[in-house]
């Protein structure tokens, strides 16, 4: 007995290829910063709380700008490295997907574990699928995102 395929959403099937596709990690605090400067804010991003439900419209210009003003201040305020190593894009030209690790929650964020932490946040711009995280997110930054938009 043959039964129907359930259909697959061509957007998540997109974002989960970005997901596990190659990604090239942003090294220095220069590089960030050059980084940030090539991330086109107007292209509608879904920027995405990795513990939170992952957003379903993506966000306008202004709030890209805000969250990578406040992103950007967070990881060298929290990541007291001299080197940045947490922030990964599948373009460093032209990104489709930004993947950032948050400095309290690192582990082996380089993918050579064989249980990697996911990311803290992620910004895509297809919409993105749902990610478990096998720990809450920690009060601290479930109110800095929260904070961040002024969402309830």
């Amino acid at each position: 007995m043959q039964t129907a395929a359930t259909p697959v959403d061509p957007a998540l099937d997109e974002f989960h290829r970005l997901m596990n596709g190659r990604l090239f990690s942003l090294l220095s605090w220069d590089q960030l910063t050059e980084f940030w400067t090539k991330v086109d804010r107007g292209v509608g991003w879904y920027l995405y709380a990795v513990g939170e439900a992952p957003p379903s419209l993506a966000a306008v210009s202004e709030q890209v700008e805000k969250f990578i003003v406040e992103m950007d201040v967070l990881l060298r305020r929290d990541h007291q490295e001299s080197y940045c190593g947490i922030v990964y894009a599948d373009n460093l030209d032209n990104p489709s997907l930004i993947k950032i690790y948050d400095p309290h929650n690192l582990g082996v964020s380089c993918g050579s574990s064989k249980n990697p932490p996911l990311p803290g946040w992620i910004m895509s711009r297809v919409i993105p699928a749902e990610l478990q995280q096998k720990h809450a997110l920690p009060g601290n930054r479930r109110r800095w995102w929260q904070n961040l938009f002024n969402q309830d």
